[in-house]
Parts: structure tokens; sequence; C-alpha cells
């Protein structure tokens, strides 16, 4: 498959089969992530991997009530890390930065989900607060940028309307 085949076929999974992932799937997601492009190649971002249900259940309850995430095997938590971006930025690195770069790992993560044939869904509604005490994560150091459930799709989504491009190029 080629990427633009890639983007055509991707959808956002919320219903996932109870089967686990195998570790070498998980490892090529985890390596994807890992070369994400950054700024600066700083990579100022961290993930955390959740397999256990009472963490999951308490991340649903921090993303107000979304059950699905709790059916997957597998929760890639994405937290910026500013304090790194701004050593080499500055303002603009912390505030902006560490954001971007969290993302871009987190739609890497998403895209070579479906590559390795699974199902993903951004996950960005949340309490940030919450999330980093379900994480036990220091809210002072990290922000909760989004979480990816992972899993083998129980059914596939249908296709969703997309824009024209001639509504999305402002000239």
């Amino acid at each position: 498959m080629n990427f633009l085949e890639l983007m055509q076929k991707r959808r956002s999974v919320r219903s996932f089969k109870g089967d686990q992932i195998p570790q070498e799937k998980i490892d090529k997601i985890l390596e994807c992530v890992r070369l994400a492009p950054s700024a600066g190649n700083i990579q100022s971002f961290r993930i955390k991997l959740i397999t256990d249900k009472e963490t999951k259940e308490k991340l649903v309850k921090a993303s107000f009530g979304q059950s699905f995430i709790a059916e997957a095997p597998l929760i890639i938590a994405f937290l910026a890390l500013p304090s790194e971006a701004k050593r080499h930025y500055g303002e603009r690195g912390e505030k902006l930065y560490s954001i971007q770069d969290a993302t871009i790992a987190l739609y890497t993560a998403h895209l070579a989900a479906d590559e390795f044939g699974l199902g993903s869904c951004w996950v960005g509604a949340f309490n940030d607060g919450q999330v980093c005490e379900e994480l036990k994560v220091d809210s002072k150091k990290y922000i909760p940028v989004g979480f990816l459930p992972i899993g083998f799709p129980e059914e596939e989504p249908k296709k969703k309307h997309r824009k024209e491009l001639g509504e999305m190029i402002i000239e």
C-alpha cells in the first residue's frame, strides 16, 4: 500500500476485538513513533503504554465517558515535555514545538497502526489534570496531548465526508 492509499483507507476506529496485539506489531508502531519528525530533532515528548484494565477505566472517566477507550488492548498516551523544547527554543519551543512534537508522534502512531492491520482513534477530549494523575506523571512537567487506543477493529468504520480541496485553500 502506498501513502495515498493509506490515507484514503485510514479511519478512526472506536470498536475493538478483544484480541491481544502481537508484540512485533507494537514494536513496529513504537519504532515509527521514534522516527517521527520533531522540532530540531529534540523529540520533546514522552509516551506511556497502558494495558491494565484499571488505568483504562480511569482514562474513560478522565475523557468524559468515552467508553470505547477501555475496549482497546493497548493505549499509548502522548505527553509533551515543554521544558526540553524550551531549553533549545525558548518560549516558542515550550508553548508550541513540544505540543507539535507530541502531536506528530501521535499521528505517526495512528497511521502506523493502520499500516500494520490495526485500528486506532485519536482521543483529545479529556481533563488534563485527571489524565496526569491517572498516568502518575507530574502535571508540572508534562502536558497530555492525546492518547491512542489501539487494537484489531471490530468493524470497518464508514467513510466520512471530507471537504473538497478548493474549500481548504486560501488564495
